[in-house]
């Protein structure tokens, strides 16, 4: 993130001595940017947030959101590598395919659960909260969420994810997967539990697509799609 002006520094700091007539002052140095308040910052970056969320988090709960996303779609955890090998070996590699599309749609249903979660976590952020997140890197507002929301995030995504393994046949597929690899020779025999390998990428697919678009906003000014914005993200801008 680039550095912000000092002038425009101080006067972010000055609203916890001076209170706003004194803020408006300092910031009509920059008739261009208009008044910044401290209300402007922290709606400016809630709407940020928002957007975020509601653009590329959206995208995740889609068929093949993850699995045909490079950037996060879910992969055999290191333990598993070997079963996919092996089964390819034996020319079982459709099987192997289908397990792992299993894993991503699995994914893809639990992120439904997620915007409520972000939607509160934005809402009781503080002046404090958007001050520090304008004034940090590419990813402060990313960070922010994944302090609120992770613990929440995991306990809602867990059991969907067990249950979505039902319902959209992960159960079996990856039942058929481990025991044909088991009735390989020579092969050590495998009964892993999958549910909190696939919470655990989940979460950290949604918080890559936010950081994502939070990066945008904050480096390519077509991106600010609104007045408000445009007027506190050009704060950083210089």
């Amino acid at each position: 993130m680039k550095k912000i002006l000092i002038p425009v520094f101080a006067v972010i700091l000055s609203v916890s001595f001076s209170g706003c007539a004194e803020l408006q002052q300092m910031a009509q140095q920059f008739p261009q940017n208009g008044i910044i308040t401290n209300a402007d910052i922290a709606a400016g970056l809630k709407e940020a947030l928002d957007k975020g969320i509601d653009k590329q988090v959206s995208k995740l709960t889609g068929t093949d959101g993850f699995y045909k996303n490079e950037m996060v779609k879910i992969l055999l955890p290191d333990e598993l590598k070997k079963v996919d090998e092996g089964l390819r070996k034996v020319g079982l590699g459709s099987l192997a395919d289908e397990g792992l599309k299993m894993m991503n749609r699995a994914a893809e249903d639990a992120v439904k659960e997620a915007t409520p979660i972000f939607v509160s976590a934005v809402k009781d952020m503080t002046f404090t909260d958007a001050k520090n997140i304008l004034m940090g890197d590419d990813r402060s507002a990313t960070t922010y969420l994944e302090k609120t929301t992770t613990t929440q995030l995991y306990s809602k995504f867990n059991p969907v994810i067990k249950s979505s393994f039902g319902k959209v046949g992960a159960d079996k597929v990856w039942e058929n997967i481990i025991n044909k690899y088991n009735k390989l020779p020579f092969v050590d025999k495998v009964n892993p539990d999958l549910t909190d390998y696939v919470t655990s990428q989940a979460l950290k697919g949604v918080f890559t697509m936010i950081s994502v678009e939070e990066k945008e906003i904050r480096n390519n000014i077509s991106e600010r799609t609104s007045p408000l914005l445009k007027k506190v993200f050009v704060l950083q801008d210089n």
